[in-house]
């Protein structure tokens, strides 16, 4: 069943997040207002996976939930950019690696009941090292991860952020089932 939306206004506008209240009815039941946090861009991260060097990670902390973690390299698309440019950029400025042979992996919404974010995953199977990151205050570290241990640190909790996640765990689907 479709819900109807009769409109909807804005509590709150930044360049980075809106916050709407949106006025829906759902079919044959009741008409009310939803919160909804509109995105102006959407998101792009790449799994950087070279056979014998393991996945590329940042090891970084994030203040809002106040927990480290492993994540992928991973950001905003800028005005104009393609997914996959998003991507590529967001590698080099976060990591100082510039991925080859972006393959699209998927796009999702990750709290499609809540917001309209996008996020785009891509995958590449080789790496340049173009120097130390452009923007050094993204990570603690950068590193590249055996494949057995991103297994692990995603059993042991200490990958956490969905993007991240998402983008592992179908990395490792992948390499049990190539086809």
């Amino acid at each position: 069943m479709r819900w109807t939306v009769h409109g909807e206004r804005s509590l709150y506008e930044s360049e980075w997040v809106n916050l709407r209240l949106v006025d829906v009815e759902i079919p044959g039941g009741e008409r009310f207002e939803h919160h909804v946090v509109r995105l102006p861009l959407p998101a792009a991260g790449c799994i950087v996976h070279v056979a014998d060097r393991g996945v590329l990670l940042l090891w970084r902390h994030r203040f809002i939930t106040d927990t480290w973690g492993y994540e992928i390299p991973a950001g905003r698309i800028d005005e104009g950019e393609t997914p996959i440019e998003g991507a590529r950029r967001e590698c080099l400025e976060e990591a100082g690696w510039e991925p080859h042979g972006l393959v699209p992996l998927g796009a999702y919404h990750p709290g499609n009941g809540l917001s309209d974010q996008t996020f785009h995953l891509f995958t590449a199977t080789d790496a340049t090292y173009v120097g130390e990151p452009s923007d050094p205050s993204e990570s603690e570290r950068v590193e590249w991860v055996p494949v057995t241990d991103v297994r692990r640190h995603i059993e042991e909790g200490r990958v956490t952020e969905g993007m991240s996640i998402t983008g592992l765990l179908w990395l490792l689907l992948h390499l049990a089932d190539p086809a």
